[in-house]
């Protein structure tokens, strides 16, 4: 996949649910159509990015590599 992201969020060392709050803080950042990475080493993001995308109407891209979560902005 190798997505190049607009914005990438450096979140490794935190623990749950920080990754979430700081994508949910920052992804408004990034034109439309954008992508946000996600750098997280807690084992909660492999589930909880998917599942913030879901409730919050946005597109998850995939892990690549593992640890490196990418969001496509939608709204």
């Amino acid at each position: 996949m190798s997505a190049d992201a607009d914005l990438e969020l450096d979140c490794r060392g935190l623990l749950c649910p920080l990754p979430i709050i700081e994508l949910g803080k920052r992804y408004a950042e990034v034109p439309v159509g954008g992508l946000v990475a996600v750098l997280a080493d807690d084992v909660a993001a492999r589930t909880d990015i998917p599942a913030w995308c879901r409730m919050r109407g946005q597109e998850y891209v995939g892990e690549e590599p593992p640890g490196r979560y990418v969001v496509r902005r939608l709204s």
